[in-house]
């Protein structure tokens, strides 16, 4: 623990979720209490007091699918180019990464300097692992998030984004990472890019099973085809045992099913304790997100690649995000909103491994402080943020 996390922080005078006015307290990086505002609370011995001005106060934003590794932030402009399909883009990252020196730790560090500022402070990046680049990427990413001496949160996903089976030496180098540390192993499209679901799947979840690592993989395929896969996962996870340590990331197919089917799906995940994860794209189906919440799935939110050889797109912040998410579900009514910033927030605490991520004594000191009346306005407005602190250190 750093000497700034050693630190005392009395953070007066806010409004956690937009209730009454209150005083945080922070010790050793943690909330400690969070109790009625006194304007006459003394401060902290040796420590240091905060005015809130009667900001609204949310925990510091989960970014639950991000790729930390691919971006060239904070350099020249990189026009896109490549075909526009998974294997197309794939390609063209394989060709012209080496040129732009990606994985970058500078340009990772930039990146994270613009996401912590806008309010997120804990991560859950999916890192390339390829017969290219080996394990380096997720060297440097977590090189970059030492060098940026805050006290994120970071849970890597070590990602096949060239394919499993198709190319030999990728399930070795994915066994290697899990034994390093890496928190999950990933996959991707089972059967369009590996072209063998059951074999890919098998050994995936036999690696995870083996080293005691999560599952988290990319499903982009739609319709029936997606839906087997979710079956093939759903067995595996159950036969294994691995509730709570599977997800699904973009899952396209479940938008696609009939009503009863996907109703069917949605419980099954719930049964199994297989999670999703969005990006809330524009451009595909919509996830059934009021039924996944309302049956208990987890469901997380994540920035995907911001500014890669996959797109240009992408500021990195969050919350403008889950505006976009909470438009593309639907959501108007003020309890509608609040529940996509919770999403965003402290229900994604188990995608970045905290049993609790909150304004509540116990929880890390994450807190974003933001000028709105409530939550539901902090959501459609995506102010600015006035304060955001990690581990109780202050980043803005």
């Amino acid at each position: 623990m750093s000497d700034a996390q050693e630190a005392t922080v009395l953070l007066t005078n806010v409004r956690p979720w937009g209730g009454a006015a209150s005083d945080i307290l922070i010790e050793q990086g943690a909330i400690a209490a969070v109790e009625p505002h006194d304007p006459a609370r003394p401060e902290p011995a040796g420590g240091e007091t905060i005015d809130g001005r009667g900001l609204l106060a949310l925990p510091g934003l989960v970014n639950a699918h991000a790729h930390l590794d691919k971006s060239w932030w904070g350099r020249e402009w990189v026009p896109y180019g490549g075909e526009a399909t998974t294997q197309g883009r794939i390609a063209h990252e394989r060709a012209h990464r080496d040129e732009l020196g990606i994985p970058s730790p500078d340009s990772t560090l930039q990146l994270l300097r613009a996401l912590v500022a806008q309010g997120t402070t804990a991560f859950r990046s999916h890192v390339d692992v390829d017969l290219g680049v080996g394990l380096r990427g997720i060297a440097v990413v977590r090189e970059a998030v030492a060098a940026l001496g805050v006290p994120v949160v970071l849970e890597i996903v070590a990602f096949p984004q060239d394919g499993v089976l198709r190319r030999p030496g990728v399930l070795e180098l994915l066994d290697r990472a899990a034994a390093e540390g890496a928190d999950h192993v990933g996959g991707l499209d089972p059967a369009l890019i590996d072209r063998d679901p059951v074999g890919q799947l098998d050994a995936l979840f036999e690696i995870a099973d083996r080293r005691g690592v999560g599952l988290d993989i990319h499903l982009h395929e739609g319709g029936e085809l997606g839906a087997f896969e979710y079956d093939l996962i759903l067995e595996r996870t159950r036969a294994l045992g691995l509730a709570g340590r599977v997800n699904v990331a973009h899952g396209f197919a479940i938008a696609d099913l009939p009503p009863a089917r996907q109703r069917a799906l949605v419980e099954e995940l719930r049964e199994a304790g297989v999670s999703i994860t969005t990006v809330a794209p524009i451009n595909a189906s919509r996830l059934p997100l009021a039924d996944l919440r309302a049956a208990g799935v987890p469901v997380g939110l994540g920035t995907d690649g911001i500014r890669d050889l996959w797109g240009p797109y992408g500021d990195g912040d969050l919350l403008r995000l889950a505006t976009r998410l909470a438009q593309l579900s639907g959501a108007r009514r003020d309890e509608e909103l609040t529940d996509v910033v919770r999403l965003a927030t402290s229900d994604a605490a188990g995608f970045v491994g905290r049993p609790v991520h909150d304004l509540v004594a116990g929880a890390p000191a994450d807190v974003v402080l933001v000028d709105a009346q409530n939550v539901p306005e902090a959501l459609v407005l995506a102010p600015t943020r006035e304060l955001v602190l990690a581990g109780g250190v202050r980043v803005v």
